[in-house]
């Protein structure tokens, strides 16, 4: 069992952290970006990759990276938790919309359709790496164009996978979750909890 119940979370998510702290875990953010000589991870599919493989090896190489900062920096070696969430419509992988006018395709291209969100948590201490996958399929209504821009101008798109926030304003649009709503909101809690149980957390 860990001596200190603390870890690390490389992620500047704010929803990672709130659901961290509802169940219970303490945690220090751990700021890649401010690494000197720092190795980001690249959030680029290679050529084929699909999104279930995409999604594990970027929350994998996201717990790496933290764990090569807190040697590098010196830290307490806490466990460092990487997570990742995509969105997959019709076997292409959705991300983060990189401006309005992506997000309005994105949000088009879901309205109305079935689509899968995957979130992967990984964690390492010293040499030693798990992953947990969560799975989860989520149907929005029909959105016509005055409802997607209304939308877009709360500027809750930024930064989120498939282009919506289901903790947001977005929960308007959701007729149905099967699977994890933590999961969707970018930290499934179930899986979450028994990985850091395997590392000696109690939570």
């Amino acid at each position: 069992m860990l001596v200190d119940k603390r870890i690390y979370l490389a992620s500047q998510s704010p929803r990672r952290r709130e659901l961290l702290r509802q169940i219970g875990v303490h945690y220090d953010v751990l700021a890649l970006r401010a690494v000197p000589g720092r190795m980001d991870v690249v959030e680029i599919p290679d050529p084929g990759e699909g999104a279930l493989d995409f999604v594990q090896r970027m929350a994998s190489e996201k717990a790496s990276c933290g764990w090569r900062a807190v040697n590098g920096r010196h830290l307490l070696p806490f466990p460092v938790l990487g997570a990742d969430t995509v969105i997959e419509l019709d076997g292409a992988i959705l991300g983060k919309p990189g401006d309005r006018a992506e997000a309005e395709a994105i949000l088009r291209q879901l309205s109305g359709r079935d689509h899968m969100v995957y979130t992967a948590v990984a964690v390492q201490h010293h040499n030693r790496q798990e992953l947990r996958l969560s799975t989860s399929r989520v149907r929005l209504a029909e959105l016509d164009a005055d409802t997607i821009a209304r939308y877009l101008e709360t500027g809750e798109y930024l930064g989120k996978a498939g282009a919506y926030a289901i903790q947001g304003r977005a929960a308007a649009f959701v007729e149905h979750i099967d699977g994890s709503y933590s999961g969707i909101m970018g930290l499934p809690l179930c899986e979450t909890a028994e990985l850091l149980r395997a590392f000696g957390l109690e939570v």
